[in-house]
């Protein structure tokens, strides 16, 4: 299978998506029920990113400006091993003091990176994370074919 980010190819990824029928379309939510990963599939596991530049400083108090540059920091966790957002199987995505109004553009961030093959996905609400001005915080686990 083929997947495109961006514009950079990936090939023959390891992990399979399936949204099985009787349970709801997650995909306009932005994330998928299930992903299927291959015995002897090497997993890379990307801790808590946030919205940081390289200096470690929060780039922007605005909530979507902060999901949009953790989902790119995960991308260049990713680029270090080789492999980029299509390899991505599963998210844990924390939201300081969540609220539906923050799930569109949560959604409109994951729909830009995977298309209508978003990965697994779950929400936690929490009502702080590491920093004061840190919003929200993604883990990814990634396999690699």
């Amino acid at each position: 299978m083929t997947k495109t980010h961006r514009t950079r190819e990936v090939i023959h990824i390891a992990h399979a998506i399936v949204n099985p029928d009787g349970l709801h379309d997650p995909v306009p939510f932005g994330y998928s029920h299930t992903a299927t990963v291959p015995a002897g599939t090497e997993l890379v596991l990307i801790a808590g990113q946030y919205g940081s530049g390289p200096d470690g400083a929060v780039v922007s108090t605005d909530f979507t400006e902060q999901v949009k540059q953790t989902f790119r920091n995960i991308g260049v966790a990713l680029a270090a091993h080789g492999l980029d957002l299509g390899h991505v199987v599963q998210l844990r995505t924390y939201v300081v003091n969540h609220d539906v109004s923050k799930l569109g553009p949560i959604a409109g961030a994951v729909r830009e990176g995977w298309g209508t093959k978003p990965p697994t996905q779950t929400l936690i609400g929490v009502a702080s994370l590491a920093a004061p001005d840190v919003l929200f915080e993604v883990e990814a686990l990634a396999a690699r074919p």
